[in-house]
């Protein structure tokens, strides 16, 4: 779940006497709150830029939002507590303010205006952010893929070559999985990938990022020195036979590490991995092996 915390969490700073909020303020200049309400793609600045605005002009000091598997929070949560839904001809949005004091009609009405503007433009941010991801991330397992992947070793290797720590790499390949595609079925396959996948993220630390890179190819960058990558690639090891997804069809990995080099390219940092898997697969397959040249 996505937590999106506002960088304004303090709306205090905009609190005034009770007969000071704006009601219905002619010189409130909505093209400027417009333009501050499309100002950004990211949801969470969206909602923040909100929240601040409603806080300047409202005895509002909170306030959340829940979509789908987001929330989003701004503000203090406690106080006099309103719900509201905020709709349109497609949209619903359901909002929990939190106030100082109730609202008059006249606020009411000023605050039905701001939710009116906050619609489409964090619409058009989380449409944004759902593109982004479907960018980044592989359909099938939710993994990074290979564009996110290609951007982020290139990440951890700059870190490593300014001497913020080592980063190793771990390719994977499953034993024999065109075997079980050409018997079973691809159905049979994505089954195993996802059940592969969900295995990953329960074995690695979350100072790790793996992706899926190719049909049954998996990499993961992972934060440290060849013995960590051998924790990370011994444990994805000892849970296989406890994950019954892999089970049912007798699916094992072949796993290669490799510790990156100063000044080392992404690519040959990759090649050396992967001949360490393959290694590993001569070795007899289901175990790991390291490349240390």
């Amino acid at each position: 779940m996505d937590f999106a915390l506002a960088t304004e969490l303090y709306p205090e700073d905009y609190w005034y006497r009770s007969d000071t909020y704006l009601s219905a303020d002619p010189e409130l200049d909505l093209i400027q709150v417009i333009q501050q309400l499309h100002g950004s793609l990211d949801p969470r600045t969206v909602f923040a830029c909100f929240g601040k605005i409603v806080g300047q002009h409202l005895p509002i000091k909170g306030l959340q939002l829940t979509l789908d598997q987001q929330k989003f929070v701004w503000g203090r949560h406690y106080g006099i507590e309103l719900q509201r839904t905020i709709a349109d001809k497609q949209d619903l949005f359901n909002m929990t303010y939190q106030l100082t004091v109730p609202l008059s009609n006249i606020q009411m009405v000023t605050l039905s205006r701001f939710e009116s503007m906050l619609i489409q433009p964090l619409n058009n941010a989380l449409k944004y952010q759902s593109m982004s991801k479907q960018a980044m991330f592989d359909s099938l397992t939710g993994l990074g893929n290979r564009h996110y992947y290609h951007q982020a070793i290139g990440t951890a290797l700059a870190r490593t070559n300014r001497h913020q720590g080592k980063v190793s790499l771990v390719v994977i390949d499953l034993d024999k999985f065109k075997q079980l595609n050409d018997i079973y079925g691809h159905k049979a396959g994505d089954f195993v990938l996802v059940g592969f996948a969900e295995l990953i993220n329960e074995a690695i630390r979350n100072t790790d990022q793996a992706f899926r890179i190719g049909g049954d190819e998996f990499v993961i960058i992972t934060q440290g020195d060849t013995q960590a990558a051998e924790i990370v690639c011994q444990r994805i090891i000892d849970m296989m036979p406890k994950h019954a997804q892999l089970t049912e069809y007798d699916i094992k990995c072949s796993l290669g590490i490799a510790e990156a080099i100063p000044e080392q390219h992404a690519d040959n940092l990759y090649d050396r991995a992967d001949k360490a898997m393959y290694a590993a697969k001569a070795a007899g397959r289901n175990c790991y092996r390291i490349n240390k040249g």
